[in-house]
């Protein structure tokens, strides 16, 4: 079985010939609907397949993109991430060309395809350490929200503790067990990805209700003159400035990483040859709002804006009713990243099933294989998330490692292997990507090596 592949196993030797002679094959190969799990399914709607691929993009580090524009400046910093839409748009086009080329319905069948079963193995690692490190952090995320944290040493309220006061219902562990019982698990159950179209489009629509509060703040502090207009270009003075405007690379260079999905998304669709269309909507359609939240973000907190923009909205914006839309900004965002969740989650099961279970049926037709995989992952996640206090601090290192793999290193590495011999001009973009990633991946470990040591 290959990774995220849920295309049954046997082949008819004479339908195989003829899709392979068909001129007009779809990028991916369609999948059979011999799986009875999908007897009914006729297949996924371009709308929704949309959602389902903006949701998985747009996650937690949006937050972090306004904090970009206060090092680069506008012009800079938009320009890079209209730059890193279109070397993503790229290097998913390289995973869809090289998946038709050879047959393959996943990206782990690519990657074995390209490197044999080691790379394979490779990829499947990748996607275990990013997305569980993802969700870990994403829980981390909700749980500060919603129930304060003081892993600072200064204590940050919540909301539920800010409206309700300090009460053991309210408290992280129940909150986010509660959480998981509630949201997570019934979410994660659903064994086709099109199944979460509805709750991705509920999660873009609280992503752009968050660039819409934004938007109002920033347009009512601009009628009453309390903005200042923002820098539009970077402000290096010495040695130090110019090395700090290489921080905010690892940030845009995973801001767009959502390939582990594309394959889950492109076998669903009812035209699979649609993917690419799928793919450039939903990246033109997370620039804007990439572009919008950093603009509108640094313009209303200027060099005041922190690392994390959420943080920003902890005190007072000098509006009327402030306190009022700070909680709206991190309830939408909470909410948003609980169904951002099984987007992530469904790649991360089936990659570890195709990871352990390697020669097994498809991960569908086995209830009992299913639920044993979603119940232990969700455990796991629950568990990093409230009791192990250096996780974020691993993951720092290893998850974005394993993103910058799997959003361009793994698909250049692909193209300049060109086992079928397709794409002898595109060698020198995949080299840009391969060094562009690991100079990001230089930057990161070197900037948490030297924070790790001046706390200690």
């Amino acid at each position: 079985m290959t990774v995220g592949d849920i295309t049954p196993n046997k082949e008819k030797g004479s339908g195989r010939s003829k899709h392979v002679a068909d001129e007009k094959a779809p990028l991916l190969p369609k999948q059979q609907d011999e799986d009875a799990v999908h007897d009914e399914f006729s297949g996924a709607s371009f709308i929704g397949a949309v959602f389902n691929l903006s949701t998985t993009i747009v996650g937690a580090g949006i937050m972090a993109l306004p904090a970009t524009m206060k090092v680069l400046g506008l012009i800079l910093g938009i320009a890079l991430i209209i730059f890193m839409a279109f070397l993503t748009d790229a290097s998913i086009e390289f995973l869809i060309r090289f998946s038709k080329a050879g047959k393959t319905t996943s990206y782990g069948g690519l990657m074995g395809d390209a490197f044999g079963k080691y790379g394979k193995i490779m990829l499947q690692i990748c996607i275990l350490v990013n997305n569980i490190g993802v969700l870990i952090v994403y829980m981390i995320i909700i749980g500060d929200v919603l129930s304060g944290t003081s892993s600072s040493g200064v204590h940050h309220a919540g909301v539920l503790e800010g409206w309700f006061g300090q009460h053991w219902w309210n408290g992280r562990t129940f909150v986010l067990l509660i959480s998981t019982i509630g949201i997570f698990s019934p979410l994660a159950c659903f064994k086709r990805i099109d199944s979460l179209r509805f709750s991705s489009a509920l999660s873009v629509a609280l992503a752009v209700a968050f660039l819409v509060i934004i938007l109002a703040i920033a347009i009512f502090k601009l009628i009453s003159g309390t903005v200042v207009m923002p820098r539009l270009l970077p402000d290096v003075t010495d040695l130090t400035s110019f090395w700090k405007l290489f921080t905010v690379f690892p940030v845009l260079v995973t801001a767009f990483i959502c390939h582990y999905n594309v394959h889950n998304i492109a076998n669903e669709l009812k035209d699979t040859t649609q993917i690419g269309a799928v793919v450039r909507t939903s990246l033109a359609s997370c620039s804007i709002v990439y572009i919008m939240t950093s603009f509108f973000g640094f313009l209303l907190f200027g060099d005041a804006t922190l690392g994390d923009v959420l943080a920003n909205f902890d005190t007072d914006l000098g509006i009327p009713h402030s306190y009022l839309f700070n909680d709206a900004v991190r309830v939408s965002y909470a909410a948003h990243l609980m169904l951002v969740f099984p987007i992530v989650f469904y790649p991360l099961r089936i990659n570890i099933d195709g990871l352990f279970f390697p020669s097994a049926s498809p991960l569908p037709q086995s209830t009992t294989r299913f639920a044993f995989i979603t119940s232990g992952l969700l455990i796991l996640i629950f568990l990093g998330a409230n009791f192990i206090p250096s996780i974020w601090v691993a993951f720092q290192f290893t998850g974005a490692t394993a993103a910058v793999c799997l959003g361009f290193i793994f698909p250049a590495a692909v193209t300049l292997r060109d086992r079928h011999v397709i794409s002898r001009k595109d060698r020198m973009l995949a080299i840009v990507m391969i060094v562009l990633s690991v100079f990001s991946n230089m930057v990161l470990v070197y900037g948490n090596a030297i924070s790790l040591l001046k706390n200690q």
